[in-house]
């Protein structure tokens, strides 16, 4: 597991020292009154502000329960009034609702035109819909690079993936993977084709990030077919079995669609492939996704007459409700 280094280490003391201000300065107490009320020295508190002091859990615990907070909350900014009232508007709705006020607050306020989505494009969906051979074709076309999520998550922690889930936690995994995420929109202002593992949907804070930032297409296949391309690719443990036992992973798979389809469902566009060669899918996929946005060394040329095959630069999308 990876240490901190000397200069880490400051930093982060530095950050929780000024979260503790934020939280002393919101609650109007004074240093003094902070330290009456915690059973700190005043000298301590203002090592801990300035990122000098040697903070234990015992002591961020007597200053959490003096300023009213739990320990967690002193990691997390301290709230704005405003954010409060959201919260506890937000509390009563249900998950739909919650998608719909996600929905309307991204396309009020701006926060779904994030600078290039829609010339990222990120493929959804379970194993076996064609995420790689499809996505690996279309970058190509598009001119784009093409890259698998849990690859660049690896590349982020330094390790393999089982090691991850290993030393970490799903909890981890999830922390390299919005890293991962934000890295990859960085790093791809012009446009990339990104494949991504088919429970990104489950966690709706990385969803929200990748759906910020990218334009998600959800390739859908039957359970069945799913199974079976998966066996093609050369996987035999559903196989390796019993029958009841690879009926009993048919059933799985029903189960985790069926949970997962409204998630998916969220995508920005759909193409089924299911009974559908690669090659069909892979027509159907490029209309679901908008056009290639002109380079800007091309768009001196470009005011002139169009050429007949030109693509349109409007984006060309397959409606979810007749994506096939």
């Amino acid at each position: 597991m990876p240490i901190l280094s000397a200069s880490d280490t400051q930093a982060t003391m530095a950050e929780l020292g000024g979260r503790v201000r934020a939280w002393r300065a919101r609650r109007g107490m004074t240093r003094k009154q902070l330290a009456h009320d915690s059973g700190l020295s005043e000298r301590f508190l203002a090592d801990v502000e300035t990122g000098k002091g040697n903070v234990s859990i015992h002591s961020l615990q007597a200053v959490a329960r003096a300023l009213h907070i739990t320990v967690l909350e002193l990691f997390q900014d301290a709230p704005r009034p405003a954010l409060g009232r959201l919260h506890d508007l937000l509390e009563r709705l249900d998950e739909h609702q919650l998608d719909q006020a996600h929905a309307l607050l991204a396309s009020t306020f701006g926060l779904d035109d994030e600078h290039g989505r829609e010339q990222r494009i990120a493929l959804i969906g379970l194993r076996g819909a064609g995420k790689s051979t499809l996505g690996a074709q279309l970058a190509a076309e598009r001119g784009v690079p093409f890259v698998e999520l849990d690859r660049e998550i690896e590349r982020e922690a330094g390790i393999g993936m089982n090691e991850i889930l290993l030393l970490h936690g799903q909890a981890g995994f999830r922390r390299y993977e919005r890293r991962a995420l934000f890295r990859i929109a960085e790093e791809h202002p012009d446009g990339v084709v990104m494949t991504t593992g088919g429970s990104i949907v489950s966690e709706r804070e990385t969803f929200d990030l990748l759906q910020s930032r990218f334009y998600c297409v959800w390739l859908k296949a039957s359970p069945e077919e799913h199974m079976s391309r998966v066996v093609a690719q050369g996987d035999m443990r559903p196989f390796d079995s019993t029958r009841g036992a690879t009926n009993e992973a048919l059933d799985d798979l029903r189960r985790i669609l069926a949970s997962r389809e409204t998630l998916y469902a969220r995508a920005d566009a759909v193409v089924d492939t299911a009974a559908r060669s690669v090659k069909q899918s892979f027509k159907d996929l490029e209309r679901a996704v908008p056009a290639v946005a002109a380079r800007p060394e091309a768009e001196s040329t470009a005011r002139g007459a169009a050429p007949a095959d030109a693509r349109p630069t409007a984006p060309t999308r397959i409606p979810k409700e007749t994506a096939q």
